[in-house]
């Protein structure tokens, strides 16, 4: 199994020479990295293009850029992976194990870093609701065999909640998730800078609406 790992970015210089990092003894491995912009105004593209195999520019949305990164990617599974997360050390091994043992796509179990303890029960939270309900978020980096990506129709192009509708696409098409327990680790920066307890509020309301059938246009401007 060889993977393309493919990581959308915007504005994220300070972190993308971390997350490429950790990466590259999976390139030394023969898996492949691929670093999909939105049009950063800093020195991301620049940090990047040393660290992986291939940097490509595309309208800025994350589902915009993992679809681009998809069609040029080359790997039998591709792994959609934010700037600021981290995988485990064994994420190939685990991986390989799952697709072995039948799994079509999946998701690792996520640790939040940072400083608020209630970011602990967040990532908790997440971890069952997303073992139960077989819906898996892009924080947890979601994996997918290449074949089954494309018979799902890739990401739906939408400025919010893409990973759920994907998710949704996938169990129709593929099947439940592998919901992997070992950890990939991702920045709690966004729960710093607007207060933990203000975003999770703000994430469980968007959540909801969109359950109900709100259009991912208007709660991107809740969001932001």
């Amino acid at each position: 199994m060889r993977l393309s790992i493919i990581i959308p970015t915007l504005e994220e210089a300070a972190t993308i020479a971390a997350t490429l990092a950790a990466l590259q003894h999976l390139r030394a491995e023969g898996h492949e990295v691929i670093v999909v912009d939105g049009g950063s105004g800093d020195a991301t593209l620049a940090i990047a293009q040393s660290l992986c195999d291939r940097t490509l520019t595309a309208d800025a949305g994350r589902a915009s850029q993992m679809n681009a990164g998809a069609r040029h990617a080359s790997g039998d599974v591709l792994l959609f992976l934010h700037a600021d997360t981290l995988l485990p050390t064994r994420a190939a091994q685990d991986i390989d194990h799952a697709i072995a043992h039948g799994a079509r796509w999946g998701r690792f179990d996520v640790t939040i870093e940072g400083r608020p303890w209630v970011l602990k029960v967040v990532a908790c939270m997440m971890n069952g609701r997303s073992r139960w309900t077989g819906i898996a978020t892009g924080d947890q980096a979601i994996f997918v065999e290449r074949n089954a990506f494309a018979a799902a129709g890739g990401f739906p192009v939408i400025p919010l909640m893409e990973d759920i509708a994907m998710s949704k696409r996938l169990k129709a098409s593929a099947g439940r998730p592998a919901c992997l327990r070992t950890r990939v680790t991702t920045s709690g920066r966004r729960f710093e800078a607007r207060g933990p307890w203000r975003t999770i509020f703000v994430m469980w309301r968007l959540r909801l609406a969109y359950a109900l059938g709100a259009d991912p246009a208007s709660l991107v401007r809740h969001y932001r």
